[in-house]
């Protein structure tokens, strides 16, 4: 019994040493294209929908002057895709390491997912009903569809925007494709 516990304790502790080293997979062009087009650029700091201070493509600042921004702002627009690909590698790693080892996904639900959650942020994708119902063993297609238009509120307030984003972020989902994303990590 006590080799057992001794061994169950060792892969438990091998499993979380994997999972701290593992990183999300870059996404597809397709999702950079979805992301850029609701994000849209600002080479300076404005205001988003919520009220937080923002810059490049959907950059949500550490402050009112983006001093977390290694960049010169205004921002060229080369230096915004530069901080969007560091952003976007935060949401990578949400979706990667908050969804199991038995969640399959293509590149296009990957990229889905990821936009959503570059948009709602990692705590909230993380502890969302949609990671839930994926780590449960669900479609990905049918989880996408019923969990992704119910992200369309800020401030309780339904946006527009978001209700296309929303949708766009279901089409790329259920756009069959033979790449794989997930599992990344093993």
């Amino acid at each position: 019994m006590v080799l057992t516990v001794k061994s169950l304790l060792a892969g438990l502790a091998g499993a979380a040493a994997v999972s701290a080293q593992c990183t999300g997979p870059p996404v597809n062009d397709a999702t950079i294209s979805l992301i850029t087009e609701f994000e849209g650029f600002s080479s300076d700091i404005y205001l988003d929908p919520s009220g937080y201070p923002t810059v490049g493509y959907g950059h949500l600042c550490a402050d009112s002057s983006c001093s977390d921004v290694p960049y010169s702002i205004p921002l060229s627009e080369a230096d915004g895709r530069s901080l969007l690909r560091s952003d976007v590698a935060v949401a990578q790693n949400c979706i990667t390491l908050d969804t199991g080892s038995n969640v399959v996904l293509n590149a296009n639900q990957y990229g889905a997912f990821v936009s959503w959650a570059f948009n709602v942020g990692c705590g909230n994708s993380g502890s969302s009903t949609l990671i839930s119902r994926l780590n449960a063993g669900e479609n990905p297609n049918t989880v996408a569809a019923q969990e992704l238009p119910k992200w369309t509120y800020s401030n309780g307030v339904e946006l527009p925007g978001l209700v296309r984003r929303r949708n766009a972020e279901v089409d790329l989902a259920q756009t069959a494709t033979s790449a794989p994303a997930l599992p990344a990590c093993s």
